[in-house]
């Protein structure tokens, strides 16, 4: 518990004072937010806006695991995470690099974003097999009635759908200052209650670097943003949620403590087939975020009504998982 929290702390230390030294490096490089011109109106004043900022809680948080490395007796977990972390962050960065620098409208395209996804989901759970992890057991298991879903080598495909779910539905939802960063230490945060009432040590570290970092950068990213993440922090946050759901083998309570990502990324489903049937809009633009920014609501208001939401519903998630 103790070092957890020196972990943590030197996470936040770390992010707060790499992030101000990064934001007149990216100005400088021109790395700029480019404003959707299908978004809000509002939001234009955000153009070149630093972007890729999500390299600050990436650095911190890879050093810093890379000193668990050499401290912890058991590395097996750690090196799964970083993996997801770096790998992650790296398809976020191509995409980011390409749109930003290159000028590529939509960076990579859907296929390459999602076979590159593909490939690392599948190469975690190869690794995860090879090393035998006892909560990796190729089961879901269903909270509250404590019974396991075998699904036997098809429990890949699940891992393929979580991790590349996950990691775009995260994406969506950084579409406000500070939003993203703030959900995600959230569920973070309840992630680690149930490492360590499972005494899952490798997970409950991770998590405390990950909310320090997150911390951090949220000093610079609140409204108004001096930057913001980019793909390279959105997608890499979602993939690393997503493996420690895996690892805790409490997958099916991520739906709970991360459910504004989900409903985030169900907004824009259901926006996109009843307009495909009906040529009507459920909301005034997705994802939903949007919808309340378009009804009125500022950004900040809107980013701490859902900052609630998600405590409230990673206190139920904790909650039901440790029934």
């Amino acid at each position: 518990m103790e070092s957890a929290l020196i972990y943590g702390v030197a996470a936040f230390i770390m992010t707060a004072i790499i992030t101000p030294l990064l934001i007149p490096m990216l100005k400088k490089m021109k790395f700029g937010q480019s404003i959707r011109t299908e978004g809000p109106e509002s939001h234009m004043v955000k153009t070149g806006t630093p972007t890729m900022g999500g390299l600050s809680f990436l650095a911190t948080i890879m050093l810093l695991l890379i000193v668990l490395l050499f401290t912890l007796p058991h590395y097996n977990t750690i090196f799964l995470l970083m993996l997801v972390t770096l790998s992650f962050g790296l398809i976020g960065f191509i995409d980011d690099y390409l749109i930003v620098v290159k000028k590529v409208n939509e960076g990579l395209s859907s296929k390459q974003k999602f076979l590159a996804q593909v490939i690392v989901a599948i190469i975690f759970y190869a690794l995860a097999q090879f090393a035998g992890l006892h909560e990796f057991n190729n089961a879901i298991t269903i909270p509250v009635f404590n019974f396991d879903i075998p699904l036997s080598y098809a429990y890949v495909l699940f891992v393929i759908f979580w991790l590349v779910g996950f990691s775009n539905a995260v994406n969506l939802t950084d579409g406000l200052d500070g939003l993203a960063t703030g959900l995600s230490m959230i569920a973070f945060a309840g992630f680690m209650v149930i490492a360590h009432i499972y005494s899952n040590f490798e997970v409950f570290i991770f998590c405390a670097i990950v909310i320090g970092s997150l911390g951090g950068f949220l000093i610079y990213n609140k409204n108004k943003a001096k930057l913001f993440m980019g793909d390279t922090g959105s997608l890499a946050l979602g993939g690393m949620i997503a493996s420690v759901s895996i690892l805790l083998g409490a997958e099916v309570v991520l739906l709970i403590i991360g459910l504004m990502f989900v409903i985030e990324t169900a907004s824009v489903m259901l926006q996109v087939a009843y307009f495909k049937k009906t040529e009507k809009r459920i909301f005034k633009m997705t994802p939903i975020h949007h919808h309340f920014e378009l009804s009125g609501w500022s950004e900040w208001k809107i980013a701490i009504v859902f900052w609630i939401v998600g405590i409230l519903t990673a206190i139920l998630g904790v909650w039901i998982e440790v029934l």
